[in-house]
């Protein structure tokens, strides 16, 4: 097998030649101008590959040598040795290709006291926060090698006691230990996420009051596929103490943790406001202000449907803020959208905008469905085309005409949807469905 050429600024260590560690002669080494190649691709450490490791030596002591083994483990890694007299030298050689940096906390600093040699381990974890770092020390000085592990090295060497057998297992330790702490700091990130997305998740799907109502309730809500547990889909469903449901489904421009937590704060505003008596015209222009003052930028709106249900369920008032029309099913009739020609703009767009609201006649069996645009925008067959408006229209007909009701007819409905896109939707998708039997 070829042996690895060296970069330049550092030495390999050949099979029956070990490496001397010491600080080469000014001659030796790069210049400060020359460029340093771009690092390559190379496998991980410890993954049973023969590529050589990199250690950055970073010692201005010329009386410091040891050795490195031509093979650091069983598969035949070899180590290929980069020197830096100083921190400066250090940055220019640390290029991604670097397994692991050796530091002598003797290293001499200009204008640094005794006493603070950790504070150079300090500037060289700063400079590379993704490689395992040694030190190394004095034996009569353990003290301090034990607090560069607390301050965040992998380990700890004497430079008495050093050689290569030993420096080659505390590399593959530093360098395994730097991983398993990296895995387990992602894990720890990842669960600190998905306890604030599920925060975030019931403040987005709350749990409907409809205490006294005869209507049966029925929801889904699931994120695009890159975001997790976070969208910016949003929905709530009350009944006010005189009798009447209302019920809203909205959507926040764009996706991740700002738009769903501002999609938690308009629900919770839309749901004070509707206890308060706000209605239509009013409730959404109100709505608008709290949007205006809490977006981040000018260019954030959400658009909305309202549904105000009367008492005796056979009357509704709809508002539309920019928002997909409602889907209305009667038994014994295929379903169709409410009228949406008086809809005003979404929120947030012009400051003065109305919102008209509009009687819609309900009748005495029925069932309404609203929905954000991204049941509707996936793809049908792989192609460019939508499913759209219509072709919802005629999968729910579709559906009911099989006998599906309430959650099932949720269900089978979301999955052909997916289906018919080939796989997840990329955009939010939140439903909700009110049922009202015959009277």
């Amino acid at each position: 097998m070829p042996v690895p050429m060296p970069r330049q600024g550092e030495t390999l260590a050949a099979e029956g030649a070990p490496a001397d560690l010491s600080p080469r002669s000014t001659a030796e080494r790069p210049a400060a101008s020359d460029p340093v190649p771009a690092p390559a691709s190379r496998p991980a450490a410890g993954t049973g590959n023969t590529a050589p490791l990199t250690l950055l030596v970073i010692e201005d002591d010329p009386r410091v040598a040891f050795s490195v083994p031509d093979q650091l483990d069983a598969g035949g890694r070899r180590v290929r040795v980069r020197t830096a007299r100083n921190l400066t030298e250090a940055e220019r050689l640390l290029t991604d290709d670097v397994d692991c940096i050796l530091l002598d906390l003797a290293l001499s600093v200009p204008g640094r006291e005794a006493g603070e040699e950790l504070d150079t381990l300090r500037k060289v974890l700063r400079l590379a926060p993704g490689h395992a770092v040694l030190v190394l020390t004095a034996e009569a000085d353990a003290g301090r090698g034990a607090e560069a592990v607390r301050v965040g090295a992998q380990d700890y060497l004497f430079r008495d006691e050093l050689d290569g057998r030993s420096l080659g297992r505390a590399i593959r330790y530093a360098v395994e230990r730097k991983r398993a702490d990296a895995a387990q700091r992602q894990l720890t990130e990842s669960r600190l996420r998905g306890q604030e997305n599920s925060r975030l998740e019931r403040g987005l799907l709350p749990k409907p009051l409809l205490q006294g109502s005869d209507l049966r309730f029925a929801a889904r809500y699931r994120p695009g596929r890159s975001r997790a547990l976070l969208g910016g889909d949003f929905y709530d469903t009350v009944r006010t103490p005189d009798g009447t449901v209302h019920a809203m489904i909205g959507d926040v421009c764009g996706h991740g943790p700002d738009e769903a937590a501002l999609g938690v704060l308009l629900r919770i505003a839309w749901r004070s406001l509707t206890f308060a008596g706000l209605c239509g015209d009013e409730l959404l222009g109100t709505l608008q202000k709290v949007l205006e003052n809490e977006r981040a930028s000018d260019e954030i709106f959400a658009t909305l449907c309202t549904v105000d249900i009367a008492p005796d369920g056979r009357r509704a008032g709809l508002c539309l803020a920019g928002h997909p029309a409602p889907l209305m099913a009667w038994e014994g009739r295929r379903p169709k959208l409410l009228p949406y020609e008086d809809g005003g703009p979404a929120l947030g767009l012009l400051p003065r905008a109305r919102w008209p609201r509009r009687q819609v006649e309900l009748g005495g069996a029925w069932s309404l469905m609203m929905y954000t645009d991204g049941l509707i925008e996936g793809r049908v067959g792989g192609g460019k085309q939508r499913l759209g408006q219509d072709g919802m229209v005629e999968l729910v007909g579709r559906r009911r005409d099989e006998g599906l009701r309430g959650e099932e007819l949720l269900d089978a409905a979301m999955a052909e949807v997916r289906e018919l896109n080939g796989g997840e939707l990329t955009d939010d998708v939140a439903v909700v469905l009110l049922d009202r039997g015959g009277r």
